[in-house]
């Protein structure tokens, strides 16, 4: 019974290597006769289709169809197809014999960026992919300049805080990057934005203004403010509307001359004579008494002009003079008429 057993075992090895190596040759002469690509995300948007998987295989000279399995390399279709920026996990496998089946997942972006001239979205490992016509997704956008040692991803969690907040979600629009120290939110209210600072403690940041949201604004106002900053600790920093603001005065050569005042003396530039004007109201049929003009030895008066803060003077009334009484003509006395004599 001892020896059968050792028989037996050697007889099943025997058979299990056979069919190992009768496996291993029919293997090699079969054949890829079927790709199958299957895309696991494609609802909404379909911007990998199955032919722009087999275009891209091509791309890199990757023949897969009916060609002998044994020279298909799974592992190298997987990282080609990873590379490229509308793919975002690949799986390969054979089944069913020579079909070969490709799972792909289309890329999931989290934002948009606008760079200047540039657009492109970011998933969620930071992954890359331009902005095209014919697939246009409801992303944050995030606009600023960027560099390398300052890219978009370093936005990454404080775009996936906003998004997994219900209440933030619907707040925040847009990303406003000026620099690495002032990110400056859009929100969906109108009339003011928000300074957080940089991507640090964003938490603690956003506690803040939601309590600035529930105590401070109901009562002064969602227009009071213009901005509202958290950026720095313990404190909330909000800017009003109407500040006020300096403004300079453009200089303007003609302001410096005054403009005439009726009723004021000024000096001719024809000629050294003072001229007495008058509105036409204050005119009179009276010949008025003019200044005899100055000599060049006498001494001249300076005529100053009055500030413009001043009323002008008025012009000083001629005193009329008294009318002459008429002269009273002496009564002639009655002749005496003579008398007769009588005799």
């Amino acid at each position: 019974m001892k020896y059968a057993r050792y028989i037996l075992l050697v007889v099943l090895l025997a058979l299990l290597l056979g069919g190992a190596y009768w496996a291993r040759g029919k293997s090699r002469d079969e054949v890829c006769s079927e790709v199958k690509v299957e895309i696991e995300n494609n609802e909404g948007v379909n911007f990998v289709t199955p032919a722009y998987v087999i275009n891209e295989l091509k791309k890199k000279h990757i023949v897969v169809k009916n060609m002998p399995v044994w020279q298909i390399n799974v592992e190298e279709i997987e990282k080609v197809l990873s590379q490229s920026q509308y793919i975002e996990t690949v799986d390969c496998m054979f089944v069913n014999g020579g079909c070969l089946k490709i799972k792909v997942s289309q890329i999931v972006p989290v934002m948009r960026v606008f760079d200047g001239d540039q657009s492109y979205y970011v998933n969620k490992q930071g992954k890359r992919m331009d902005a095209v016509a014919e697939c246009s997704m409801d992303v944050p956008v995030v606009q600023g300049h960027f560099t390398k040692r300052f890219t978009p991803q370093r936005l990454l969690p404080l775009v996936q805080y906003v998004e997994s907040d219900s209440a933030l979600k619907a707040l925040v629009t847009m990303y406003c990057i000026k620099d690495t120290n002032n990110i400056i939110l859009v929100p969906s209210i109108e009339g003011h934005v928000i300074n957080i600072g940089n991507c640090s403690d964003f938490e603690s940041k956003f506690k803040k203004l939601k309590l600035f949201y529930n105590k401070v604004m109901p009562v002064k106002g969602w227009m009071y403010y213009d901005t509202i900053s958290v950026k720095w600790d313990y404190q909330v920093v909000a800017t009003r509307r109407d500040k006020l603001v300096e403004v300079q005065r453009v200089y303007d050569p003609n302001e410096d001359e005054l403009p005439d005042d009726p009723g004021t003396m000024r000096v001719s530039s024809d000629s050294k004579a003072p001229i007495n004007k008058m509105t036409p109201e204050k005119t009179s049929s009276k010949p008025l008494t003019s200044t005899p003009a100055a000599t060049n030895g006498e001494n001249k008066e300076d005529v100053k002009k009055p500030p413009e803060q001043q009323p002008p003077k008025e012009t000083p009334k001629e005193k009329e003079k008294p009318k002459e009484k008429p002269k009273e003509t002496p009564k002639e006395k009655p002749k005496e008429t003579p008398k007769k004599k009588s005799t």
